[in-house]
């Protein structure tokens, strides 16, 4: 019986290594938390289409938004640990929704981290109808109308979210969060009127903002950054202490074979030195922030952890 045991064992050991050398032998399901058009489409879809090629088999994106992205952790965490579901993730999901809503935490936090992608701040953009034009004339506005001027996010949880908060916090206003399930919608609400202000990821707005339909009125870091040079930063903007940034990574579900997430974690490297990948994030504000291995990258995501999850608590924000 016992040598019975041990001859399965050993034979599935030796199938799943055969496996893991072989992959990817079909394609790999890259699983976006947000709607289409949004930072997290966008930036899968760019980093998506090198890595199809780097890999030899295409990477096919399937949106999956609701929960602040919750959704898409859950499935992802809950798949087969092949190497053909893949989830692309910020501190919304990994760091924040877990820390807001406990019951999605032993999942989610199963994670396996391949690595960092890119980084970025959000940017603070209005419609033009509200008459503002930089970030001390919102503050003034937003305390002369406490309770009128809507920011519309991405989803409670999510950094556009608590980069609202923060700046209430911080300011000393009274912005009121309307959470939509992506960037995309959201920053459509600014352009019709039916909010007034988004903090926003810069592949959902700058293109607005240079089409003159939005207002740029800042980014999110200390200082100017440096994709999107014509916006101030906080410390210009007159809050020194506001400092919201944020990034993008690669997980896949617990179990995957380490092999599997070598390969993986090779072929990003690969897919982000591409100049056509760092052009077209670029061109979005969007930064290539590549990790050194998995294990640097697993060390940064339980740092941010402690940062969100923190600033989620003292948000009061709950699971939606």
């Amino acid at each position: 019986m016992t040598r019975s045991w041990l001859a399965f064992a050993f034979a599935v050991a030796l199938c799943g290594h055969a496996a893991a050398q072989s992959w990817p032998e079909r394609p790999v399901r890259l699983v976006v938390g947000f709607t289409p058009g949004g930072a997290a489409d966008y930036v899968g879809r760019s980093v998506g289409d090198a890595l199809g090629r780097v890999l030899g088999q295409p990477v096919v994106i399937d949106n999956r938004p609701g929960a602040g992205s919750s959704l898409a952790a859950d499935y992802v965490a809950k798949a087969a640990p092949d190497g053909y579901t893949v989830l692309i993730a910020s501190p919304s999901a990994i760091s924040v929704n877990p820390a807001i809503d406990p019951r999605r935490a032993p999942s989610v936090q199963s994670l396996v981290p391949v690595s960092k992608l890119t980084a970025s701040p959000l940017v603070v953009a209005a419609n033009p109808q509200l008459g503002v034009k930089s970030i001390p004339e919102l503050i003034a506005y937003a305390k002369k109308n406490p309770g009128k001027v809507n920011f519309a996010h991405a989803g409670m949880g999510s950094a556009p979210h608590l980069g609202g908060v923060l700046f209430n916090q911080l300011a000393g206003t009274d912005l009121v969060g309307i959470p939509f399930k992506g960037g995309a919608p959201a920053v459509q609400s600014v352009i019709a009127g039916d909010t007034q202000v988004t903090f926003a990821t810069p592949p959902s707005v700058l293109p607005q903002i240079k089409g003159g339909r939005l207002v740029g009125l800042g980014v999110t870091t200390t200082e100017r950054f440096p994709l999107v040079p014509e916006l101030p930063g906080m410390k210009e903007a007159g809050l020194p202490a506001y400092k919201i940034d944020f990034w993008y990574g690669f997980f896949v579900p617990p179990g995957t074979p380490p092999e599997i997430v070598k390969k993986l974690f090779d072929a990003t490297q690969l897919a982000l030195q591409k100049p056509e990948v760092r052009a077209a994030l670029a061109r979005e504000g969007t930064d290539v922030s590549a990790s050194a291995s998995p294990a640097e990258f697993a060390a940064f995501v339980q740092d941010e952890n402690r940062f969100w999850a923190k600033l989620a608590k003292d948000s009061g924000a709950k699971a939606d």
